[in-house]
This record gives C-alpha cells, sequence and structure tokens, in this order.
C-alpha cells in the first residue's frame, strides 16, 4: 500500500532559532555582511524535510503571541527567564531583521505561516493536528508537542532535537517507550516533571521516573492529587508531603503545558505547490539576500516532490 502524503505542519520558531544558532553567521552573509544563517538554514532544513517526507500540505506555524497572558495568569513563571529588560522575548540582534525576510521568501514560494493573535506556535500546531486532513506530521524540537501525537488519526511529531538530519520519527510506542507515558498523558507527566526551558518548576524530588510512575499507577494528575486525601493510597510520606505542597500549582500547570486545539485560524491553502508562486519575486529576494542556493534547493525539492508524486499517480492509476 502506498504511504499517503501528509501534511507537514512545521513549528517554524523552532526551526528558525535553530537554524540560527546551528548555522555560524559567517557562513550566511550578504555582500553588505549583513546575516542571513538562519534564513539559509531554515529553507535547507525545509527542503531537507521536503525531499524525506514527500508532503502534499506544508504550513508553517507562528507565535503571534509567544507568551500568553492566559497562560501567565495561570502561572507567572511561564517562560519569566525568557523575557527581554524592556518586554517581549529575547531575540538576538542578528535574527530579528532575518524574520520578516524568510517571511517574505515563504510568501514567494507559496508555503504558508499563520498564527492567532493569543496564542503560540504550540496552539496553532495543536488546531492542525486536530482539525486538517491526516496524515499530519509535526515538525518540533519541543517535547510538548509529544502530546499531539495520535496514532489513529494518524499524527506523528517529527522530533528534530537532535536536527533534522537526525530526527525521530515518534508515534505513539516511540512516545511510550521515551516517557513511560502515553501521549495523551504527556501534559501531566510535563507538569509533574517540571521543564525549567518553560519556567515549569514541577513537583520537588519528581523527576521523569517518578512522574510515569505515578501516572501509570492512578492514571492521571486528578486522580493522582484526589488520592493524596487517602490514607491508603500507599504514598512515601516524603512524597505525599512534596506532592500536597505543589496542589496549586497541579491544579493549573497541566492547563499551561497543554495546547490549545481550536484556535482561530486564517483560510489557507496548504498545498505545496510544484514552483514558487512568485518567482519573480523570489529571485529579487534571493540576489537581495544572498539566498540563491537555498533558494535553489528548496525550488527543487518542490519540483522533485511533485514529479514523485505523479509518477505515483500514474502507478496507481496502471494497477
Amino acid at each position: 500500500m502506498n504511504r499517503q502524503p501528509p501534511l507537514l505542519a512545521i513549528d517554524a520558531p523552532g526551526l528558525y532559532f535553530r537554524a540560527y544558532f546551528g548555522v555560524p553567521e559567517s557562513a550566511g552573509r550578504t555582500e553588505a555582511g549583513e546575516p542571513v544563517n538562519a534564513i539559509r538554514g531554515f529553507l535547507d532544513m525545509l527542503a531537507t524535510l521536503i525531499n524525506r517526507r514527500r508532503p502534499d500540505r506544508v504550513i508553517c506555524a507562528l507565535d503571534h503571541d509567544w507568551r500568553p497572558d492566559w497562560r501567565v495568569r495561570l502561572l507567572p513563571s511561564y517562560k519569566a527567564h525568557r523575557v527581554a529588560p524592556g518586554g517581549g522575548e529575547v531575540v538576538p540582534d542578528t535574527l530579528g531583521p532575518q524574520i520578516p525576510v524568510l517571511l517574505d521568501v515563504l510568501t514567494a514560494l507559496g508555503v504558508p505561516a499563520i498564527g492567532a493573535s493569543g496564542y503560540e506556535a504550540d496552539d496553532v500546531l495543536g488546531t492542525l493536528a486536530t482539525h486538517e486532513p491526516a496524515p499530519v506530521e509535526v515538525v518540533s524540537g519541543d517535547r510538548d508537542l509529544f502530546q499531539l501525537v495520535d496514532d489513529a488519526r494518524p499524527v506523528r511529531l517529527l522530533y528534530i532535537g537532535r536536527g533534522v538530519a537526525k530526527l525521530d520519527d515518534c508515534d505513539e510506542a516511540a512516545v511510550r517507550a521515551r516517557f513511560g507515558v502515553p501521549a495523551s498523558g504527556y501534559a501531566d507527566f510535563a507538569a509533574l516533571r517540571g521543564d525549567p526551558s518553560d519556567g515549569l518548576p514541577g513537583v520537588p524530588g519528581v523527576g521523569e521516573k517518578t512522574a510515569a510512575r505515578l501516572l501509570d499507577r492512578y492514571g492521571d494528575l486528578t486522580s493522582l492529587v484526589a488520592a493524596l486525601d487517602d490514607p491508603q493510597a500507599g504514598f512515601a510520606p516524603g512524597l505525599r508531603a512534596k506532592l500536597t505542597a505543589s496542589r496549586d500549582y497541579l491544579a493549573v500547570a497541566p492547563t499551561v503545558v497543554r495546547v490549545a486545539r481550536d484556535v482561530p485560524l486564517p483560510p489557507v491553502r496548504a498545498a505545496l505547490p510544484a514552483r514558487p508562486v512568485d518567482a519573480d519575486r523570489l529571485l529579487e529576494l534571493a540576489e537581495r539576500w544572498n539566498l540563491a542556493g537555498s533558494c535553489r534547493r528548496i525550488v527543487d525539492a518542490m519540483a522533485q516532490n511533485a514529479e514523485m508524486d505523479r509518477d505515483a499517480e500514474t502507478v496507481g492509476t496502471d494497477r
């Protein structure tokens, strides 16, 4: 049976931050010395993904609000360490100017990049994974997105913690093998364990193994917290004390970790074109920003992807 082409739902901020830190500025500059390393790295990663995953649709998710007020009200420490002195997210000085150029390139290619007011890219990805026609492959290095994995739809996470070249193609079995919990229980697991990168303190003394063991025993965080009031529940005294002291935190943390799945998104044409929708604009951008090599690679990937799809359709017709 032929594999059905997926939607690639891409964590754009995750990829361009990774590209920025993964590609030296000296390896990507314009003639005037302006850094374009993040743009080059992003486009090269996207070309690699298209070549390897053969999607028929691609959508990039954006942070229109990287630290939503509704999450901060629940947990003030949420991403607090990443707030710049003047407000907003800490972004390297030489990355910020590259982002609008990257979005211009994606527009010329015909790859939509969308976000929603009051929501993070993770929430956009959660909505796409829930409502777009399956299969969906979410591309990110954010561990919170393991919660989106769903074999029934199917939705997979292409986890790029080690880079796109060494991505982990994760189904539900992979999530359970990695963390000891099902994908549906990941938000509860992360709340217990904590995540310093997002300002989630977790329960002191509860690491991954203990969090997984507790959820395996009690099923979910609601049942676990309820069991604290049962003297026969079998908690070690020290663990019971730590969990009891963290009740207020545990009441809100899973909501903060859990991605939204009904974000109001603008209508988009997700179909990956065989060629750039605005070739003249793409050429202009490639020349202005010294992106010829990266633009050529992604254009070639789009064309080859379309050709392979036509060949597959021909084979299917012949049968």
